[in-house]
């Protein structure tokens, strides 16, 4: 059996599984927080990069900060939708806006400067208009026994498909399908169901609070992908790890005492 493919069913469920029993223990905002990581579309592009080479991992990587613009109009139209709506319906609309918003950026090519500073204001604009803190917004109780194993699954089958089908669908198709919300979809999902759109809109704010962090491993990883593999992962993910734990701080801050 191919060594990346076996890294690939080992990294992927692994850094899932870190990340969601991390959020069950601090809450909403944090697990929203903790999966705005590149958890999906880094190792995808990281893949990408090990079978197909640095340049195509740079488009691809391009079309993942493209897709930051999908992202934020995903969790804008949720915390919306979902204060009239129960979740299968406000699912099915913000995945929708979320493809439609994907199809006409394929179109788009910007380069990365003013795309990385596009996106940033994106997000910015994504915290300004999101619903205020409600009360409600609490940690669940129960949480089914299926469900941390079936975000695993669902995210290695992904990540293992749009790997193995880059190369038909181009490197920037790849990469801002990559960004398609499934951990932030399910954990809002749940949120949203459990305890109402008060609990998803927190899932959702952590999430964009932390697209700052998925901003900057996007701007380092194509600039020093010409460099080497490595080392660009190495830089972005450092830088990464700096800008989520200043918004780690800050939603801290936020917190009602």
């Amino acid at each position: 059996m191919d060594n990346t493919f076996i890294l690939k069913l080992i990294l992927t469920p692994a850094l899932i599984g870190a990340a969601s029993l991390a959020g069950r223990r601090w809450g909403h905002a944090v697990s929203g927080w903790i999966v705005a990581l590149p958890l999906t579309s880094g190792p995808v592009v990281f893949f990408i990069a090990l079978t197909h080479g640095p340049d195509f991992a740079l488009s691809t990587s391009l079309g993942i900060l493209s897709g930051g613009f999908s992202l934020a109009i995903f969790s804008l139209s949720y915390a919306w939708v979902a204060r009239r709506q129960k979740w299968p319906l406000t699912i099915f609309i913000s995945t929708a806006l979320f493809l439609a918003s994907t199809f006409v950026l394929k179109s788009f090519v910007i380069p990365l400067g003013p795309l990385f500073l596009l996106v940033v204001l994106a997000f910015v604009l994504t915290l300004r208009l999101l619903p205020r803190h409600m009360e409600g917004a609490l940690v669940p109780e129960t949480i089914p026994t299926w469900d941390l194993p079936v975000r695993m699954i669902m995210t290695t089958v992904f990540v293992l498909l749009l790997t193995e089908l880059a190369p038909l669908v181009g490197a920037r198709l790849a990469g801002l399908l990559s960004t398609l919300p499934i951990m932030t979809a399910t954990l809002t999902a749940f949120a949203h169901h459990q305890q109402g759109h008060a609990s998803a809109t927190e899932v959702l704010r952590g999430l964009v609070m932390g697209l700052f962090s998925f901003a900057g491993f996007y701007l380092v990883l194509p600039l020093l992908l010409p460099v080497g593999i490595a080392i660009a992962f190495t830089a972005a993910i450092l830088t990464a790890f700096i800008l989520q734990g200043i918004s780690l701080w800050l939603i801290q801050r936020e917190r009602p005492a």
